[in-house]
């Protein structure tokens, strides 16, 4: 279901957040000033400076947005990757013909903005073979797709668990058939990012058998900023678990009730340098929504 998002009310939340970071967050935020101010004054980046930047899913937001258009709303919001929803209206198929390929390369070259991957809806988890083999196929097609276009990666997914099947057999499985793609992926030099998701399968644990199983240096995973990846109110022990595959970020509005500045701290550690895409609701100015989510995003980032 989509939730819509007007100015006025992306605004309010925004201030809220914001005044929330300077008072009952103050330490956060002051550390934010302390950490920037130096940099400022000598040039120099401080040591845990950030090295990823912001993006944006196009599930939602910017989902009828043709391919130009979408583009140019991200140079001028200071968005620097996109990942490409399938069936929306910037038309980028697997039923692209080798021109238009070549023309959507070619449009992202010329652009400050980076294709960083193509949001497929391949999915592993069903108890009928024949499913998950035609799952697997278009995988295969999206990751030519992807190679021809110059996207980093394709995201697939689990979409849950099936109730008539165990589910340490459903995890193989799962692996099983991303070991086959990341195979195919390899020919292409193209990643598998598979997105934490899916009820069930968005167990944090349940998605490291799904890796281990996979075994390939090509498959990892896109942390999706889900409740689910809490455990006594914090995010640490899960992200550690999944960190050294993940390849990808999706995050939701930034005033939803999720330790985001804890999320951004723990990228940091690891040395995370892609980046983090703004999944969020559609709206009727998303230009401006891109930029007020921009000038947070710096502030709970830095």
């Amino acid at each position: 279901m989509v939730n819509r998002v007007n100015r006025r009310g992306f605004l309010t939340r925004t201030t809220a957040v914001a005044a929330g970071i300077a008072a009952g967050s103050g330490v956060q935020a002051a550390r934010a000033a302390e950490a920037v101010a130096p940099a400022a004054a000598t040039g120099a980046a401080p040591a845990n400076a950030r090295k990823f930047q912001v993006g944006t899913v196009t599930y939602n937001l910017g989902n009828k947005m043709k391919l130009d258009d979408l583009i140019a709303a991200c140079e001028k919001s200071g968005f620097m990757a996109v990942e490409l929803r399938t069936t929306h209206a910037h038309g980028v198929e697997p039923s692209m013909d080798a021109g238009q390929r070549k023309a959507v390369r070619d449009r992202f070259a010329k652009s400050k903005v980076k294709l960083f991957g193509l949001g497929s809806v391949c999915e592993f988890h069903s108890e009928k073979a024949e499913v998950v083999k035609a799952n697997i196929e278009t995988c295969k097609q999206f990751i030519e797709l992807a190679a021809d276009v110059g996207a980093v990666g394709v995201k697939v997914r689990p979409n849950g668990l099936p109730k008539s099947v165990p589910v340490e057999d459903t995890l193989k499985q799962i692996g099983h058939a991303l070991q086959e793609c990341g195979k195919h992926a390899e020919k292409h030099k193209v990643e598998i990012h598979v997105e934490v998701h899916g009820g069930g399968s968005s167990h944090p644990p349940h998605m490291r058998t799904m890796m281990d199983v996979a075994a390939h240096p090509l498959v990892g995973v896109t942390w999706n900023s889900n409740d689910t990846d809490l455990k006594d109110g914090k995010i640490t022990e899960y992200f550690h678990l999944l960190a050294k595959y993940i390849k990808n970020v999706h995050m939701r509005d930034l005033f939803v009730n999720y330790p985001f500045s804890e999320l951004f701290t723990l990228l940091k550690s690891i040395g995370y340098d892609r980046y983090t895409l703004a999944e969020v609701p559609e709206s009727s100015d998303p230009v401006r929504v891109m930029q007020y989510y921009r000038k947070l995003w710096d502030v709970l980032s830095a």
